[in-house]
């Protein structure tokens, strides 16, 4: 029997990015007609899960799925947000995206902003960054010291401990790009009218640091892994498959945590009985 999606992404014990082939298709549909097929398949289930999930927390249900969606920019985090984010009902999602802290935000500890925004029961969230951006661009910026840093990763693995105690299942995805793609992706955002507001020219100085990046995301996969809080490598460079691997990783896990429809408490022959009354008056 072959490997599942999360074997297959899940992040070797000594992560090193520099092997990892942004373009690689492991597992899954070797082209996007292929992809586009089973992400009509997995749409159908993906949607099906959620209202479960959402429907279990109506009753006494208390589980909700985190997906923390890093990479450098132009990865696709919106991407993934929109095409595997969008197959589902959106009342049952919770969508956060973090920038730079602002002033309130850096009155108190990192973690204080992230934990506002935890899924509640019954929801999906997604994030777009996370509390990892507190230990990526201080550790490459060379503004923490490495003992600070270490104390960071203490929180954060912590902080995801206590979150999957309370029921929330935190799925973590790199999304793992080349260099030559984003250059192709922000060279596209300049030649498109309707994408140029997408552009930031601070994003030249991020790729300037480009393998000062790569060894901070290698570290951070190091020191935040576990098989509660697990961290996925998804190949990022071509789009489809990026789409089709998130929505893969996604559907496994919320098949595994299997939700349920909560048994209403109700006399369901009494109530067809009541409204077929109704229809008379």
């Amino acid at each position: 029997m072959g490997k599942s999606v999360r074997e297959t992404f899940r992040v070797a014990a000594e992560p090193d990015l520099a092997v990892v082939d942004p373009r690689d298709r492991p597992i899954g549909p070797k082209d996007k007609s292929a992809a586009a097929e089973d992400m009509t398949d997995l749409g159908a289930r993906l949607d099906r899960l959620q209202e479960a999930l959402y429907a279990e927390a109506t009753g006494a249900g208390r589980r909700s799925v985190l997906v923390v969606l890093q990479g450098m920019d132009t990865s696709g985090k919106g991407g993934v947000i929109r095409h595997v984010g969008g197959l589902v009902n959106p009342q049952g999602l919770h969508i956060a995206s973090f920038k730079k802290p602002t002033p309130e935000e850096l009155e108190h500890d990192f973690l204080w902003r992230v934990r506002k925004q935890v899924p509640h029961p019954g929801l999906i969230g997604l994030f777009d960054r996370s509390h990892y951006e507190d230990v990526l661009v201080p550790r490459v910026e060379g503004s923490i010291s490495d003992d600070a840093l270490r104390h960071r990763y203490e929180e954060i693995n912590a902080f995801e401990a206590e979150l999957v105690g309370r029921g929330v299942t935190v799925l973590k995805c790199l999304l793992h790009i080349s260099p030559h793609e984003q250059a192709e992706r922000l060279l596209a955002r300049l030649d498109d009218p309707t994408k140029r507001w997408k552009y930031n020219p601070g994003d030249l100085d991020s790729r300037a640091r480009w393998r000062d990046y790569q060894r901070a995301y290698s570290d951070a996969l190091r020191y935040s892994d576990s098989d509660a809080a697990p961290w996925y490598v998804v190949p990022s460079d071509r789009k489809w498959y990026r789409n089709w691997a998130v929505a893969s990783l996604l559907t496994e896990t919320l098949a595994e945590l299997d939700p349920q429809f909560p048994q209403p408490n109700i006399d369901v022959d009494a109530e067809r009985a009541r409204l077929a009354a109704s229809l008379l008056v």
